[in-house]
């Protein structure tokens, strides 16, 4: 029975969407874990709590969409074509007549319309996602570890004090065996207290640590007066307690947040009109270096020499009598004194050495305006280049799964990570060379696009011609062939008997 185009769009769009829902979810946790993983250390033993923890996830998840999305479209596209393939649906609409473009339609047209999503969702949610998820993290990395106490080990984790503890009780939190030295003067172990036990805790506001002790004493070395020349004593006071508290002030264990506009000169946390606006003021600021640098030699340097100009009149007109000429700098030159020619040479090597000066600094003020030129450039290719990924992977993965006929997480994911590994490392190739001026930022950027587009085009063409390119079996009969050929020469030759 002949599908109708309207059941056949719904079939391809259901097919779709559940391996792009899967694989955009397993992407995105890939990348996610990834990240966390690299900033463990700075992530772990902070105390965080569970919403700034959601919060940071959030963030992160969104600033991985870009990334994710071109590689969930080429595995879910690789998947639907495969499975249709391998389960005959795909030879059954071809042999009803339908071409291969047209089955393909309804998905082109929902990957443009997510490749516009895709630039949109990087102009106006990525550098907001990037913006909070960078001050976030700015904010957890400057936050100390929490307070946690080991048994038989020093803790330094709160600025001058040192602590250390023999035993706690993990249901009473009682510590016992405490040994408490202050160093906030900053004159060693002056101050040192022991406890036999003690507990902690933290005052409403957070601010302060409130460490209660009981039977202990305290040591005190006092300095006396380093004036006297026979040298100075540290008499020694000890003081016995039943009970004493201490008032520990917990500057940087909260978590404070930093004003984000701080972070807004970033080129990542900028829409396409900030960095076009950017692009211009640096392209000005470029154009009036070379133009200063061009005027000054002009009228300072080539034209710096004495010179008579004509005879003038009351009215500021050149009288008839003006005789004009030639000047031979050569000879004029040999026409001097001795004296005369010697400063002469001295004041144009100054001139030389004052130009190369201006050169040299114009050209470091340029190259560094350059450098940032480039980047916002960078930026602004990055929000095509990655949209337009999901096209391109998209017309890889739908011919090559309807080539290979085969679906599941398996092949799909191999063939999926292998051309994805290819568009990154030509892609990070290119953006490193275009930051070095080795590229342009428009041929840098869109070298993989470049790569990879005339490849899904050809996938497209030999899956429309029904050819056998990924099919086992035709290249075990292309080697047969050869190999029986070979024989047969060997034979006629009279090499083989």
């Amino acid at each position: 029975m002949r599908l109708r185009p309207k059941r056949l769009d719904i079939l391809l769009l259901k097919s779709f969407a559940g391996p792009f829902a899967l694989t955009f979810l397993i992407v995105i946790f890939i990348m996610v874990m990834q990240f966390l993983f690299k900033y463990i250390n700075d992530l772990v033993g902070k105390g965080l709590e569970f919403p700034i923890i959601g919060e940071f996830v959030l963030y992160l998840t969104a600033s991985m969409v870009p990334m994710a999305l071109p590689l969930a479209i080429l595995m879910a596209a690789l998947m639907t074509f495969g499975n249709l393939g391998e389960f005959y649906e795909l030879t059954a609409m071809k042999s009803s007549g339908i071409s291969l473009l047209r089955i393909m339609m309804p998905l082109i047209i929902l990957i443009v319309v997510m490749s516009f999503g895709a630039f949109a969702f990087a102009n106006n949610v990525l550098p907001v996602a990037n913006l909070k998820m960078r001050s976030l993290l700015f904010d957890i990395q400057r936050k100390r570890p929490a307070f946690n106490i080991t048994e038989g080990i020093f803790y330094n984790g709160i600025e001058g004090f040192s602590m250390r503890i023999d035993s706690k009780n993990p249901n009473t939190h009682m510590m016992y065996g405490i040994r408490i030295y202050d160093h906030t003067e900053r004159k060693g172990n002056n101050l040192v207290t022991i406890a036999d036990s003690g507990f902690m805790k933290v005052s409403a506001d957070d601010s302060y640590l409130i460490f209660t002790m009981y039977s202990g004493r305290s040591y005190n070395e006092l300095e006396t007066d380093r004036k006297n020349k026979k040298g100075f004593t540290y008499p020694h006071r000890k003081d016995l307690f039943q009970e004493q508290s201490i008032l520990i002030e917990l500057s940087g264990f909260g978590l404070d947040r930093t004003d984000e506009s701080l972070f807004r000169s970033n080129m990542a946390m900028m829409s396409l009109a900030m960095l076009e606006h950017y692009e211009d003021s640096f392209k000005t600021e470029i154009g009036l270096i070379h133009n200063g640098l061009q005027k000054s030699l002009k009228t300072r340097t080539y034209y710096n020499y004495r010179r008579t100009g004509p005879r003038l009149n009351k009215n500021k007109k050149v009288l008839e009598d003006t005789l004009f000429y030639t000047l031979n700098f050569d000879s004029l030159y040999q026409t001097l004194p001795l004296r005369e020619k010697q400063q002469t040479v001295e004041s144009a090597l100054s001139q030389a050495r004052a130009s190369m000066n201006f050169i040299s600094t114009s050209e470091t003020n340029s190259s560094a305006k350059i450098t940032r030129l480039r980047k916002y450039q960078i930026e602004i290719h990055r929000k095509f280049t990655l949209s337009f990924a999901c096209l391109i992977f998209f017309f890889i993965g739908a011919p090559l799964g309807a080539i290979i006929r085969k679906g599941g997480l398996g092949m799909p994911t191999v063939i999926s990570v292998l051309f994805f590994l290819a568009w990154y490392i030509i892609s990070m190739s290119g953006e490193q060379i275009a930051r070095d001026s080795g590229l342009t930022p428009l041929v840098g950027m869109w070298l993989s696009s470049a790569i990879l587009l005339p490849i899904g085009v050809w996938l497209t063409y030999k899956s429309m011609t029904d050819s056998s390119l990924l099919n086992m079996e035709t290249y075990t009969t292309a080697f047969r062939k050869i190999r029986r050929r070979f024989k047969y020469l060997r034979i006629k030759t009279g090499l083989l008997k």
